[in-house]
């Protein structure tokens, strides 16, 4: 059902509105249950993984190349608009031309998680580019799934949906309720907790890697990008482990770390240094 929209005040286009302003846009989407999707693969990689479309925004250029997935629900409208329009609605150059809008749901209890073997556990990442990236790491180098403090920031955010190329549809990951519990939860459940810190008895990576093998189930748990994990969480752990550093860096912005972690002891890696 395609619409075409002159208006940029048009009612029908009010998913879209502000989606710079990242608090309005956490009141709003939570409220009406649904997230936004940009550019195509993304907006592929959302349908493609069950969530519901409520509305296309296109400009005409990519009206073509989605065709197929807007045929897939036809009752769905799909506003054409310029690329001018689209930028005065959403307050930034929508340079990719494709924005979708889709029903919010959560997909995975606390308990499915616990089920895994390989997580990553977030600690009030509050950067929605870091938490995109994170995921993206952890579902690419074969890690199964994540759980999220309260206050991690949002993983159906556009941006964090951007930055983890649409990962977050991939990893199946659910928002913790009791933060301070977190370390018994997961030891409870069979983990192997590590924190990465950079706690003076933090063993290094590699060191860890030759202590694990296939059957040992891990956690990693990831602090907050200034001041790292919580002594809750960080005195919590089985271990702590860290990242050798070099030329007077003391760390890495959390989502590269978590890259090398996820690198380090994921199944492949352990694989690859047993049979070494």
């Amino acid at each position: 059902m395609r619409l075409s929209i002159t208006d940029p005040q048009d009612p029908r286009l009010d998913d879209y509105v502000r989606l710079r302003e990242t608090s309005l846009r956490r009141h709003l989407e939570t409220e009406r249950g649904l997230f936004i999707a940009e550019g195509e693969k993304v907006i592929r990689r959302a349908i493609g993984a069950g969530f519901r479309p409520r509305s296309f925004l296109l400009t005409k250029r990519w009206l073509g190349s989605l065709q197929d997935v807007v045929e897939r629900s036809p009752e769905v409208p799909v506003f054409v608009v310029t690329e001018q329009l689209a930028e005065q609605v959403t307050g930034f150059h929508v340079h990719r031309g494709a924005l979708a809008s889709l029903h919010r749901e959560q997909r995975h209890r606390i308990e499915d998680i616990l089920t895994m073997r390989r997580l990553v556990v977030l600690e009030d990442i509050v950067d929605h580019t870091n938490v995109g990236a994170i995921l993206r790491s952890a579902a690419g180098l074969g890690w199964d799934g994540a759980l999220l403090s309260p206050r991690t920031a949002d993983p159906l955010y556009r941006r964090s949906i951007k930055v983890s190329m649409g990962a977050v549809f991939s990893l199946p990951w659910a928002r913790l309720e009791d933060w301070h519990g977190t370390p018994e939860l997961l030891t409870t459940a069979g983990f192997m907790t590590v924190a990465l810190s950079l706690a003076a008895d933090a063993i290094e990576l590699s060191q860890l890697a030759a202590r694990i093998t296939l059957d040992t189930r891990v956690a990693v748990m990831l602090g907050t990008e200034g001041a790292g994990l919580s002594k809750r969480w960080s005195d919590g752990a089985a271990l702590r482990a860290r990242i050798p550093m070099f030329a007077g860096i003391d760390s890495l912005n959390v989502a590269a770390a978590t890259a090398i972690a996820c690198y380090a002891l994921s199944p492949r890696g352990v694989t690859g240094q047993s049979s070494g």
